[in-house]
């Protein structure tokens, strides 16, 4: 087993991973920017360092300093988290030149996968459903050719996009041009290539992702799926598990093409598949090569720690369940508790908490990255804590999740803690009927969340 670990991330990911550790007998070593040598993350690891200013560029970005840290620390592997470094190939391949372990997949599956024309082309070929869709797109009369092959509507995508950045929907050729130019632009500002592709537009699809995880054993095996479909301006606001659309025939079949795309992309450790489900059929649209953010979720649902696996995994050790083992026990949903203020157009909420209360309570469990007296600053991404709540089936949990939400007190900046209620406690999402423009289509969230306000 791998005796001491550095965490190359912040916040409740941090912490999350911190705590594993601590439970597998593994010392741990936090980096922290300046705007976060306070915060629980930093003082709960065994060992903490300054990594630099506030600015994530010359802090959790900055791949020297990171390495420079385990060699001085002895630490044995670095645990990226989920954003920041997670999957970025130069990161991981950084770690393999300089003989410390990456807590991921290597950096040939996570470049082969970030770039999702050459990903689309190798899932093709491993016999999985695709959108409709191009190769690499290189001027307007190429889009527009194969914008009218495919039928409009069409989606313009940065092929090394991420997050669903710089995405942008074409109706018709009049509007073809600017979201190719604004695509290519924001691409090339992102992730420094102008590459981009189109796919088709799917109405109402629902988003769906496969927990995968693999060992060097050969062996890999899916955890079953999370609904992911609640989303704002392309950001997962909620997730549950499983998905009220998903029947166990039609888990089996995206399951075994979420393992046969691993296997053809040699994967190892902890990542998800995404789909894209529409018409009663499945799409490939992404994999993502580390820990999801949602991926409390389905601990809570199958009772399997994956950070445990994903240190087990790169100690060399065998997964500690085959497929068959795993059992999915009622239902889980996750709600992310952001700064944000739901009735100034969701403008990010800065501040210092002057009182924090989590939820408790039989079935619920708060991953939070954020204390009381902590200043909340406008360089990182404003997520404050996930809330996860897990029932004997749907109904108990998002029960469970609206009792837990009305007690979830957070004070010195607004928070999206009533839209989150109003999104629960909505007829149509009650019932599941919803897909990934469920938010754009119900803009009466936010009368309900001004009532919840009192």
């Amino acid at each position: 087993m791998i005796k001491k670990i550095l965490v190359a991330n912040r916040g409740e990911c941090a912490t999350r991973i911190i705590r594993a550790c601590r439970e597998l007998g593994v010392a741990t070593v936090a980096v922290c920017a300046t705007a976060d040598r306070r915060a629980p993350f930093a003082l709960l690891a065994d060992e903490s360092y300054c990594l630099g200013p506030a600015y994530a560029g010359h802090s959790y970005l900055s791949i020297d300093r990171l390495i420079a840290i385990a060699k001085r620390t002895g630490s044995e592997a670095i645990h990226p988290g989920y954003g920041f470094l997670a999957e970025n190939p130069a990161f991981a391949q950084a770690c393999e030149d300089s003989g410390i372990l990456f807590i991921g997949p290597s950096s040939q599956a996570i470049a082969a996968m970030g770039q999702k024309v050459n990903a689309r082309r190798l899932v093709e070929q491993a016999g999985v459903p695709i959108v409709p869709g191009s190769g690499a797109i290189s001027s307007y009369v190429e889009a527009q050719q194969e914008a009218r092959r495919i039928g409009f509507p069409v989606i313009v995508k940065p092929s090394a996009g991420s997050r669903g950045i710089g995405i942008r929907v074409a109706e018709d050729e009049t509007r073809l041009a600017e979201a190719l130019r604004m695509t290519q632009s924001i691409a090339r500002s992102a992730f420094g290539e102008p590459i981009v592709y189109l796919e088709k537009y799917l109405s109402r699809p629902r988003h769906i992702e496969f927990q995968i995880i693999a060992d060097a054993h050969g062996n890999i095996v899916h955890l079953g799926e999370r609904e992911c479909s609640i989303q704002r301006r392309r950001q997962k606001l909620l997730e549950e598990a499983p998905s009220p659309v998903v029947t166990p025939e039609l888990r089996a079949e995206m399951g075994a093409a979420a393992i046969r795309i691993a296997r053809a992309v040699g994967f190892l450790n902890a990542g998800t598949v995404e789909f894209a489900l529409s018409g009663g059929k499945f799409y490939f649209l992404a994999m993502n090569t580390c820990l999801q953010v949602g991926h409390p979720v389905t601990e809570e649902l199958t009772g399997i720690d994956l950070v445990k696996e994903q240190v087990r995994i790169t100690s060399g050790e065998p997964l500690s369940f085959r497929q068959e083992d795993v059992r999915h026990m009622g239902w889980a949903v996750e709600c992310r508790v952001n700064a944000e203020d739901p009735l100034a157009n969701f403008t990010p909420s800065l501040g210092r908490i002057t009182a924090y209360r989590p939820s408790g309570g039989i079935g619920i469990r708060v991953d939070s990255g954020v204390g009381l007296g902590q200043k909340i600053s406008p360089f990182y991404d404003p997520l404050l804590a996930k809330l996860i709540a897990r029932g004997r089936d749907r109904e108990e949990a998002l029960q469970r999740a609206s009792r837990a939400l009305s007690e979830f007190s957070i004070r010195g900046m607004a928070t999206n803690l009533l839209y989150l209620r109003a999104v629960i406690e909505n007829n149509d999402f009650r019932r599941g009927d919803y897909s990934t423009h469920f938010l754009e289509e119900h803009p009466n969230l936010l009368t309900e969340v001004q009532k919840l306000a009192g």
